[in-house]
């Protein structure tokens, strides 16, 4: 099975009815750590791809770096919007990149690159502590890029980073 779908199905399998609570994604550690092991896989493997063009139409990538002292002064729900934002713009410039990679090697990592993302996204919109659900009228910081390496970078970062410490965030809360 798709490895997107492997994440999705974990996840809401640990569901609670009225509020979504992550519990196994979050309270099992090597969960998160497999996912930046896929993320690390997958930047790899598109490095190995023969000839992959250079993107004619630029792909504008979120800007995912932060400091942990500023990070860990926002609030649960801060972070998690601020997340969906980065992902919303990640998974825009994958779908924008697909249109413009022919090439097999480099067309099946994004296609694999667009379920994992899209599947946290997508995890991610379903748990919120406040009423409001979220909107997707954000706008991260971001660059614009041409190489696909750097969608795949920058993925991978943002698991490693932000995605990591907010699940290290909930733990503390949910995994009592």
């Amino acid at each position: 099975s798709p490895p997107g779908l492997l994440l999705l199905t974990s996840f809401l399998l640990h569901v609670k009815e009225d509020r979504a609570s992550p519990t196994r994604l979050v309270c099992d550690n090597r969960l998160i750590q497999k996912y930046i092991m896929e993320a690390k896989d997958m930047e790899t493997r598109v490095g190995q791809c023969q000839a992959l063009p250079a993107l004619s139409c630029p792909a504008v990538l979120p800007l995912v770096d932060f400091t942990l002292q500023q990070w860990k002064s926002k609030l649960n729900e801060t972070k998690r919007r601020e997340i969906l934002c980065d992902l919303a713009l990640l998974v825009g410039a994958v779908v924008g990149a697909q249109g413009q990679v022919s090439e097999e090697c480099g067309a099946r990592q994004l296609s694999q690159l667009y379920r994992h993302a899209n599947s946290f996204f997508l995890l991610l919109q379903t748990f919120s502590w406040e009423a409001g659900h979220w909107e997707p009228s954000c706008s991260p910081h971001s660059m614009e890029q041409t190489h696909i390496t750097s969608i795949f970078l920058t993925y991978r970062q943002l698991v490693q980073g932000k995605l990591r410490f907010f699940f290290e965030d909930l733990a503390k809360v949910l995994c009592k």
